[in-house]
């Protein structure tokens, strides 16, 4: 009777739709909200409760390149993007080549809907454990209204870039959502 119970619960739980986990990310939880699956690369992307693409403050990105092999030469190739970008700052770069990750972090300015923000980016790159590399992105968005706002701003980034790299270096990168979740 016991194996046929314990049969039955499993053939129902088999069906169950896998949901992504939350991510718990300086002190918010992110729920994922969009998978978006282009074959080349598959990107999630996670926000606060209350906020979407549109109106965030910060938000959480999973990405997987199933065709890029080095994840060292991914990111030193983004850093040299970054570098030539007029909107973007690079802030810091580095690599750790036993591991086979980098981070670096970036601050970038928008303006949007006559609104402008400075946006700050922490990024981790990393091998797949199967095949490809994977990204783990942390944004941070910060309205500007004066100058006095970017002198905060500038401050409160020098003071958290560190922490929120070695953040990013131990934080696990959560399995990828190939299917939307609508």
């Amino acid at each position: 009777m016991k194996k046929f119970l314990l049969s039955g619960l499993m053939f129902c739980f088999s069906f169950l739709p896998v949901m992504a986990e939350n991510i718990h990310f300086d002190d918010g939880i992110y729920k994922l909200k969009s998978v978006d699956n282009d074959n080349s690369k598959i990107e999630n992307e996670y926000y606060k409760d209350g906020e979407n693409e549109d109106s965030w403050t910060s938000k959480v990105e999973i990405i997987y390149h199933p065709d890029v092999s080095n994840p060292l030469k991914y990111a030193s190739d983004m850093d040299k993007k970054i570098s030539t970008k007029e909107n973007l700052l690079l802030l810091k770069f580095v690599q750790n080549k036993k591991l086979d990750i980098a981070v670096l972090t970036y601050l970038e300015n928008e303006l949007k809907d006559d609104c402008a923000c400075f946006i700050y980016n922490v990024l981790k790159y990393e091998k797949h454990p199967d095949k490809g590399i994977m990204v783990l992105r942390f944004a941070k968005k910060y309205i500007v209204n004066s100058n006095e706002d970017i002198k905060r701003i500038a401050n409160e980034v020098k003071l958290i870039n560190d922490d929120y790299m070695e953040r990013i270096i131990i934080s696990p990168i959560p399995p990828i959502v190939k299917e939307n979740i609508n």
